[in-house]
């Protein structure tokens, strides 16, 4: 059961549901997520920066890759909602996310995902130039900047305790 109950569209103000109806018009759906950030428009805003972030790195890490990265910050920090979200993506895309195939970068980018949601304090001078190696200092700021708000959305979910969307149910991790 969620902390906080969303907010449905006939119950948001007019401002809200301008950003409703953006994210139908965008995503076809407004999320639990996204309706629970309906109590506050600039929480709301704020952490839909994340697909204007998304936009600049898909053309440098490509949509695969871009995808892995999110997967792997959402598996680590354990977030149900977002994990889930990028787990029916891979599967979606015939992908097993239980067992993926990762080149030498793929792999790169999910220990890069992993290690800002675990520590970001321990990202190693080893592990930073492997990345530096094939990204430049632009693509690794916006890189950072979209697994930072990735991390929000995941801490947002989990502490907030969001309620798994019904069209992701069938996507769940099995325990």
């Amino acid at each position: 059961m969620p902390r906080i109950p969303p907010i449905e569209y006939e119950s948001a103000d007019a401002g809200m549901r301008r950003a409703y109806d953006d994210q139908i018009a965008a995503h076809g759906r407004v999320t639990n997520m996204k309706r629970t950030l309906g109590h506050s428009p600039v929480a709301f805003r704020a952490l839909m920066e994340w697909y204007p972030l998304e936009e600049v790195v898909i053309p440098f890490l490509g949509p695969r890759r871009t995808r892995l990265f999110a997967h792997a910050i959402s598996a680590e920090t354990d977030c149900l909602i977002c994990s889930t979200f990028f787990r029916r993506i891979l599967i979606d895309a015939g992908e097993n996310p239980d067992s993926l195939e990762l080149d030498e970068r793929d792999g790169l980018i999910v220990e890069y995902g992993r290690q800002l949601a675990v520590d970001s304090n321990r990202v190693s001078d080893e592990l930073y130039a492997r990345v530096a190696a094939f990204l430049a200092p632009d693509q690794i700021v916006t890189l950072t900047a979209f697994g930072a708000l990735m991390i929000a959305t995941n801490v947002f979910n989990n502490a907030l305790q969001v309620d798994l969307d019904d069209y992701l149910a069938p996507y769940r991790r099995e325990s």
